[in-house]
């Protein structure tokens, strides 16, 4: 079951074709207005919809859009209660846009950070926006790359070095070597071939794809 949340940063109006194929859609309070200004309808709202605009919320309650009111004083963003909904509903692929962008730097880190926690290994978590994918890839696991020959592949160790790096059919290649936290030798990779992939024998990565001639 797929599941695409949407939060409230800033996603790209043609992110939308992403909404085409979901089973559950989903959006983390101030989300709703960028579905809204799309044209679709989430199946849930999620949040302390301290962003959202209540004669909008007011509008899917009457349409019987279930309303998941969460207070503002809480232990977790909108976005991960939002993701929780989804994987408690059952997804196993959960696709998240307006992660990135807006003018909290802080919750677009957060949302990056969010990718890596062990309690969503299995559900597929991805960012999207535009051209650029993220994807976590943890201790143990292995990622098939789905880019043409010359799309970036950034390879970026968080929470610590990343250890056991193992890459296919990347122009630099990797031979089970140490990314160090905070070093930038996993910048701007290219696919070189297909299959391409990249696995890690410990520690986190963010797998970050950006499609041909964008963002370079």
């Amino acid at each position: 079951m797929k599941a695409v949340v949407v939060a409230g940063g800033d996603a790209e109006r043609g992110d939308s074709a992403h909404l085409a194929d979901a089973d559950l859609l989903i959006a983390a309070d101030g989300g709703a207005q960028w579905l809204d200004d799309v044209g679709a309808t989430p199946t849930a709202v999620v949040g302390d919809l301290d962003s959202a605009d209540p004669r909008l919320i007011e509008r899917l309650e009457a349409v019987g859009v279930p309303i998941e009111r969460h207070p503002v004083d809480k232990d977790a963003s909108d976005a991960e209660l939002a993701v929780a909904h989804a994987v408690q509903a059952g997804a196993d692929e959960v696709l998240i846009l307006g992660a990135l962008g807006g003018p909290r730097i802080d919750h677009e880190l957060a949302n990056l950070l969010l990718l890596t926690a062990r309690r969503w290994r299995g559900h597929g978590l991805r960012i999207v926006r535009g051209s650029t994918s993220i994807r976590p890839l943890i201790g143990g696991e292995r990622l098939e790359l789905g880019g043409a020959p010359g799309d970036l592949v950034t390879l970026l160790p968080i929470l610590g070095d990343a250890a056991g790096v193992w890459t296919e059919g990347l122009r630099c290649p990797l031979s089970g070597e140490t990314l160090t936290a905070g070093g930038t030798r996993g910048l701007s990779n290219e696919v070189a071939l297909q299959p391409a992939s990249v696995r890690i024998g410990t520690g986190s990565l963010l797998v970050i794809e950006t499609r041909k001639g964008v963002g370079s």
